[in-house]
């Protein structure tokens, strides 16, 4: 983004219109996203920055929500910026206090800030999340900055789970991130994150201590702040194709794996349709999931027909689709399975391993074997689980 824009200047360019973008500019809002690897890097500081020099140059802009979290610094970059009261609803007897987004798009301003977009909205809201509440705003032509930490990125909580030894329960859609023009990584050395988290610029001193002794160890924010850097070159890499793709600059494309994963009703199978999103954006490629529908579906129980119904969503969410193939007794599901990867081209295959309950119970301990045997051209890539805690 150019910090120096002249008061003079459009107020119709605040984002670069990525190759992706141009068709829905005129329309559509744009969206800048300040990533950070952990809290207290700034990444509210910095939005707000901008915002106090865009407002100086005439844009016409609101602050939907910002949290200071009583950070005297940050406050002061509320000065003379309008605020957006925040709704509030009683739940129970308790107050409860959450953005207004009809307040926002009643005021149609060009620009809205939105702090904190993988936060979960309290019952009753229009939307579950707020982000899908930033969604909203720019269908309806908002332009909007927004903050994000690293461990909120859905196709990355199981890398962020091994890390910290936290599940984090709030999360996005990687797609959402890949849809903003631009994103910007708000980063500090782990060595001054942990001295602002000691002097209490980040939580009180209580929640301070606690949040360093779990989430926030020094090993924790490297790992953290890694995979902050690589998601954002990882982002300015797309833009680069975006841009290459709209100056008309031809060069051979390499042509990429197509790849598959098996899901079943096993909450493992999250772990293995992350994995394999993260194979076929790496090497920027298609990538599909199948289940076999066997005689055996009729055992399951209540809870591996919803974990299904999960795994089935999560890769819809992260841009897939779901294929479901059908087998009946005494057919092998390797061969079902190995067939449809010939049909439709696959270059590589990703499976749990066998050893792991479930996938021993419903495929048997002979699948990951026989998916081998069967065609030796298709990779099969088997996804041993981490040992759970005990």
């Amino acid at each position: 983004m150019n910090d120096d824009i002249d008061k003079g200047e459009s107020e119709d360019i605040l984002l670069p219109v990525s190759a992706d973008a141009r068709e829905y500019k005129l329309a559509r809002g744009r969206l800048k996203i300040f990533l950070g690897a952990a809290a207290g890097v700034g990444k509210t500081y910095r939005m707000l920055s901008q915002a106090q020099e865009l407002h100086g140059s005439g844009v016409d802009l609101v602050v939907g929500i910002a949290e200071t979290h009583g950070r005297a610094e940050t406050e002061a970059l509320l000065a003379g910026l309008e605020v957006i009261p925040r709704r509030e609803t009683e739940i129970q007897g308790i107050k409860l206090r959450e953005m207004d987004l009809d307040a926002i798009l009643e005021r149609r301003p060009k620009l809205a800030l939105v702090d904190e977009l993988a936060h979960t909205n309290i019952p009753g809201s229009r939307h579950a999340k707020r982000y899908q509440d930033v969604e909203e705003l720019l269908d309806k032509g908002i332009d909007v900055f927004a903050t994000l930490n690293i461990q909120h990125v859905e196709s990355l909580n199981d890398v962020v789970q091994e890390i910290t030894g936290v599940k984090v329960s709030e999360t996005l859609p990687d797609r959402f991130l890949e849809n903003a023009e631009e994103v910007e990584l708000v980063d500090i050395t782990p060595e001054v994150l942990l001295k602002r988290f000691r002097e209490g610029k980040v939580y009180v001193p209580e929640k301070a201590e606690q949040a360093m002794r779990r989430f926030f160890r020094k090993g924790n924010i490297f790992a953290l702040r890694e995979l902050a850097l690589r998601y954002t070159a990882r982002h300015v890499e797309g833009d680069l194709r975006s841009y290459t793709d709209l100056t008309v600059v031809k060069r051979p494309v390499p042509v990429g794996s197509r790849i598959m994963v098996c899901i079943t009703p096993s909450d493992t199978a999250e772990r293995l349709v992350r994995i394999a999103y993260s194979l076929a954006t790496g090497l920027d490629t298609e990538w599909i999931a199948v289940y076999v529908e066997s005689p055996k579906e009729s055992d399951f129980t209540d809870k591996a027909l919803k974990q299904l119904s999960k795994n089935m969503w999560l890769v819809e969410e992260l841009g897939g689709k779901v294929n479901i193939l059908f087998s009946s007794a005494g057919t092998h599901l390797a061969q079902i399975v190995m067939e449809f990867a010939k049909n439709h081209e696959i270059d590589m295959i990703v499976a749990g391993s066998p050893n792991q309950g479930r996938w021993k119970k419903l495929v048997g301990a002979s699948f990951i074997d026989e998916l081998i045997h069967i065609d030796s051209s298709i990779n099969v890539l088997v996804i041993g689980q981490p040992e759970k805690e005990t």
